[in-house]
Parts: structure tokens; C-alpha cells; sequence
């Protein structure tokens, strides 16, 4: 039998992969159809917010990665904090805007909560928003 945490560790691990390989169509497939997803962040930042269903996972990356130079964007894994349907990931985020070429980076953590089907139901992203936000700016 497979445990909570098992499940948990397994869908966060697909999640990474298919992130880190921007497979955005692959990553929704990882959501419940309704979700809780929020990104904070300014007007300037048209990816983030609210995002309330299966959808408009893939919609939030297809906004996001054409506003960074291709190939200049790392993300350096921490550690990852799983607590039965919850799991944290810790990491830092770098990249270069492709409107400004300013380069920023920012510590980031991520709230998963796993659905008792085994599909993401909530993502909850934190990081400083202030120094993305700057980045934006000309």
C-alpha cells in the first residue's frame, strides 16, 4: 500500500520535472479540475494571481516564460517538506526580464496540498515580489 506522503512526494517530483523541462500542458495534467492557485504580484506581472481551475495551469507558464531571456532562467532546488497531503519546496529562482535584461534572483517557497485522488489542488507560490517587480521596471 501506498502511503499519503508517497503519493505526495511522487506528484511534487513529477511537478519539478515537468517544470524544469516546461512542459506546461504536462504540468495541468498534475491539477484537479478546481483548484486554489496564487502567485502575488503586480499588473506589470500578467501571470500572477488567483487561478481556479485545471486549465489555466498551463496558461500561467505560456504567459510567464516568454518574459525571461530563454536558457537564463536556473532554479536551484533546497529542500522539500512533505507532511502527508502538504509538501513545501524550497528553492531560488533566477532569471533575466526580456523587456529590461536586468537579471534578479529570489528565494522562493511553494505550497502544495494533494487532493484525495492524487492531483494537485492547491499551489500557493511566495517569493520577493519586490525585487521581481523591480526587475520589470525600465
Amino acid at each position: 500500500m501506498t502511503s499519503r506522503t508517497q503519493i505526495t512526494e511522487s506528484l511534487i517530483n513529477q511537478f519539478l520535472e515537468r517544470l524544469a523541462s516546461q512542459d506546461a500542458e504536462g504540468l495541468g495534467e498534475l491539477f484537479a479540475e478546481e483548484i486554489d492557485w496564487y502567485v502575488p504580484g503586480g499588473e506589470e506581472l500578467p501571470w500572477t494571481g488567483r487561478r481556479s481551475r485545471r486549465e489555466h495551469v498551463a496558461q500561467y507558464f505560456l504567459t510567464m516564460w516568454p518574459a525571461f531571456v530563454a536558457g537564463e532562467s536556473t532554479a536551484d532546488l533546497g529542500r522539500t517538506v512533505i507532511d502527508g497531503r502538504d509538501a513545501v519546496v524550497f528553492s531560488r529562482f533566477s532569471h533575466t526580464v526580456a523587456a529590461t535584461g536586468k537579471r534578479f534572483e529570489t528565494p522562493v517557497a511553494m505550497h502544495f496540498t494533494i487532493s484525495d485522488d492524487g492531483r494537485i489542488e492547491r499551489m500557493h507560490l511566495y517569493e520577493d515580489t519586490l525585487t521581481v517587480s523591480d526587475a520589470f521596471r525600465r
